[in-house]
This record gives structure tokens, C-alpha cells and sequence, in this order.
């Protein structure tokens, strides 16, 4: 016998369950980036060599996002197909669905640990680092690799609670894990006097309780559809892919991304320099991640809901379900503009004592996130692109952004300075939302269409 679940995606009201299911996830998602920056806090506070090993570990970011982006293949591909199945009542086939997933991520964790254990490396001089910054970079990329399973398993498999309406339980897992990591961090960093390894550790340690916590929440059966091994099929796997994709390369890319970012500032920023914008960058993705974060928490909190409506083809409830998503978007991001200009210095601070890395590193902050209020738009444009089934639309809005910024990383060193890197994501942010939304307003009212044909597209389905 199936419990009925706590949430009805289909029945109760749109603006109440998108704050049932986004608030949490956006708290959960905000509390996760407490994992990166709470180390980078205290590394950045380690007595005699905290600047250059905040650094070091602002190299492994990159890295860190590329191995997280395998996760997002597997949740954000397999977390829409899920509810589709769902919403159609298909039980069957969802935890199909699931337990495929679960093969997924097992089988990426094992092959991605071993492959970047052998190339962490090369890595890692590719990815920036410099002789003063290596040492450290690579003792905390060493060991966060051995805990590459944890953290995949914990990402992927907890968004199919949130796919469920278990947007608590979600929010328990992270928050679990945050706060290990926040008890742990200054007792192997400091007491234990580990370093940057303390930060590494602590960091594993944190995320393998996610991972079980994650599992154990999923196998009860008070969830709708438990956990089970079922059996393999390689044609959900290829259709989870295909759903995936567009996800994985906007997070994917972001890691190539911060490449080159870290390769022009030290190429045009010279050695000292280089080190010193190096630094400023770590804490400007920490900042940076203190919006992305939430608002992916959004937008992933709330896509079970409009593919579930999809499913269930309900032209209707998808509409009001990304209205109101966007505005919870743009309210968030009109906010985060506010406390950017008025909070950053407390925020820069709680990394570095210098106050020549002070300055520079809160007037990044502000030019980096000067394009804030279009974000939005293209968040919501991709992500609930893969909500809709529109894949294709997805990857595009998604590559053409990545195309755009990586094109201002390499320009406008190269013609003003290095820090003119950090004007490339507000240049970024304005011309792709403008794009995406014109893509997206005009292909989303056809899909809904076609899902429900019996309703008037112009008077039900516009967007």
C-alpha cells in the first residue's frame, strides 16, 4: 500500500507549495555553501600562510564543480522524468526511474574518484596554481577526492526527497552535513593543528553523513516512492542522460569557467598579483555562492512541481507554478543586491585580516554581481526548461551564456586588465537572460500545448 504523501502537487494551491517546497531547498542549498566557505573562513585565518592557502584552495574550486556537475547529471536528468512519471500516476515506472539513478551515481563515483586521484595533479597546474599555492591545493584536493562518492551520492539522492514533496527531509540532509562540517573544521584545523588537511577532512567526513542520512530517508516507506534496486534498463539511463545534459554542462562549464578566470588573473596579473586577485576570486565565488546556491535551491525545490502538473497535464497549474517561481527568483536576487552593497565588507572580512585584500575584494563583489536582477530570468529559462521537456532549449540558453562569458574572460584582460575578468559575469548575466527570455516565452506555451490538447494554448498555456 502507497502512503499518501504530505504534499499534493497537483491539488493544493500553487503559491503555498512553492514556498512549501522552495523555502526549504533554498535553505538547505544556502546551508551547503557553508561547506566551501566555512573552510575557506578558517583556511584564510591559518597564522603565517592563510592568504596563500586560501588561494590554493580557491584553485580546487573548479575542480570541485566539475566533479559536483556529475551529480546534477544524474538528479536534475532523472528528477523531472520522475514526477512526469508520477503525475501520470506511474509508480512503477518512477521507481524504475530511481533505482536507475542510484546505478548512475555509483558507477560515476567509482570511475571519476580513480580518474581525477590520477590527474589531480596536472589538474591542478592547469587550473591556476602557482608554485606558492600548489602544496596546499593539492593536500586538499587529494583527500577531497577520496570522498568524491559521498558528495555525489548525497547531491543526486537527495533531490528525489525534494522530487516527493520531502522538501524537510531534504533540508535535514544538508543541514546535517553543514553543520558537522562547521563543529569539525576548527578542531582539525586548528586544535589538531591539520592545516588545510583538517579542512579537507572535515569536509569528507560532513558529506559522508549526508550520503547516509540521504539513503536512509529514501529506503522508508513512508516516502511514495521508496528506494528499491529494482533492475537495470539502459533506456532510462540514456533518457535521464538526455534530460541531464543541459543541467550537467551549465554546472560543468562553470568549472571551466572559473579556468580561465584563474588563468587570466594570474597570466595578466603576473606572480604577486596574480596570487593576491587569486585570493580576491576565492572570496568572490564564496560570496557568489551565496546567491547561486539558494536560488538553484528555487528553481530545483519547485521543478518535481511543474513536470508533476505536466504529467498530470494540467496547463494551468504549470503556468501559475512558473510565474511564480520567477517572482520568487527576482524577489530573492532584489534582496541579495541590497545586502551585496551594504554587508559585503562584514562578509569579506570573516576571510582576511589584510585590508588591501579587503578593499579590492568588496569592490569585485559589486562589480561582479552588478547584473544580479537578470539572473533570474536565465535560471529560470534553463532549469525550467528541463522541468518542461524542452532539452534542447535548455542546452542552448545554457551554451550560449557559457559562450558569451568565456569570450569576456578572454577579452577584457587582454584589452584593459586583469581585474577586468571580473566585469565579464554582469556583462554575461544582462545579454544572455535577454536572449533566453525571448527563447523561452516563445517556446513554452507550444510544449505546454502539446502535454495538454484539449486546452486553449493562447488562453491557458501563455507564459
Amino acid at each position: 500500500m502507497t502512503v499518501a504523501p504530505k504534499i499534493d502537487l497537483g491539488r493544493d494551491p500553487i503559491r503555498a507549495l512553492i514556498l512549501r517546497l522552495a523555502l526549504p531547498t533554498m535553505l538547505a542549498q544556502f546551508i551547503n555553501v557553508l561547506y566551501s566557505i566555512v573552510d575557506r573562513m578558517f583556511i584564510g585565518h591559518i597564522p603565517g600562510v592563510g592568504d596563500l592557502a586560501l588561494a590554493g584552495v580557491g584553485v580546487c574550486g573548479p575542480i570541485i564543480t566539475l566533479l559536483s556537475s556529475f551529480a546534477y547529471l544524474t538528479c536534475l536528468g532523472g528528477g523531472p522524468l520522475f514526477s512526469m512519471k508520477r503525475g501520470a500516476g506511474d509508480i512503477q515506472g518512477a521507481s524504475e526511474i530511481l533505482s536507475n539513478c542510484l546505478r548512475m551515481l555509483l558507477g560515476m563515483s567509482m570511475g571519476l574518484s580513480l580518474l581525477f586521484f590520477l590527474l589531480r595533479r596536472q589538474l591542478l597546474w592547469w587550473f591556476g596554481a602557482s608554485e606558492n599555492t600548489f602544496p596546499y591545493a593539492l593536500t586538499y584536493m587529494t583527500i577531497y577526492i577520496v570522498g568524491t562518492a559521498f558528495a555525489l551520492m548525497a547531491t543526486g539522492l537527495n533531490n528525489f526527497l525534494i522530487c516527493q514533496g520531502r522538501s524537510g527531509l531534504g533540508m535535514v540532509t544538508v543541514i546535517l552535513g553543514a553543520v558537522l562540517n562547521i563543529a569539525l573544521d576548527p578542531v582539525f584545523i586548528f586544535v589538531l593543528d591539520m592545516g588545510v588537511a583538517g579542512a579537507a577532512w572535515a569536509t569528507l567526513l560532513s558529506q559522508a553523513a549526508s550520503c547516509l542520512f540521504a539513503l536512509f530517508a529514501l529506503t522508508r516507506p513512508t516516502v511514495p516512492v521508496p528506494l528499491r534496486w529494482g533492475r537495470f534498463n539502459p533506456a532510462v539511463c540514456r533518457r535521464v542522460v538526455v534530460f541531464g545534459l543541459a543541467p550537467f554542462l551549465t554546472y560543468a562549464l562553470d568549472s571551466v569557467i572559473l579556468i580561465i578566470l584563474n588563468t587570466m588573473l594570474q597570466r595578466f596579473g603576473g606572480p604577486g598579483e596574480g596570487d593576491a586577485l587569486l585570493t580576491c576570486c576565492s572570496i568572490v565565488q564564496s560570496y557568489m555562492l551565496l546567491i547561486t546556491m539558494p536560488m538553484g535551491g528555487i528553481t530545483l525545490g519547485c521543478q518535481g512541481l511543474v513536470s508533476y502538473n505536466l504529467g498530470a497535464g494540467d496547463a494551468r497549474r504549470v503556468k501559475h507554478s512558473l510565474r511564480g517561481i520567477l517572482a520568487l527568483c527576482f524577489s530573492f536576487s532584489a534582496v541579495m543586491l541590497i545586502i551585496t552593497h551594504l554587508a559585503s565588507p562584514l562578509f569579506v572580512r570573516l576571510f582576511t585580516g589584510s585590508e588591501y585584500l579587503m578593499a579590492r575584494s568588496v569592490t569585485l563583489i559589486k562589480v561582479y554581481t552588478a547584473g544580479l536582477l537578470f539572473l533570474p530570468i536565465q535560471w529560470v529559462a534553463v532549469d525550467g526548461s528541463t522541468a518542461l521537456g524542452q532539452t534542447r532549449l535548455a542546452l542552448f540558453c545554457s551554451l550560449v551564456r557559457k559562450s558569451i562569458l568565456v569570450a569576456a574572460l578572454i577579452l577584457l584582460p587582454q584589452i584593459f586588465s586583469a581585474a577586468a575578468a571580473f566585469c565579464a559575469e554582469p556583462l554575461c548575466d544582462v545579454i544572455a537572460a535577454c536572449l533566453s527570455a525571448f527563447l523561452f516565452f516563445r517556446c513554452t506555451p507550444r510544449t505546454i500545448a502539446a502535454h495538454c490538447p484539449s486546452v486553449d494554448s493562447e488562453r491557458a498555456c501563455g507564459v
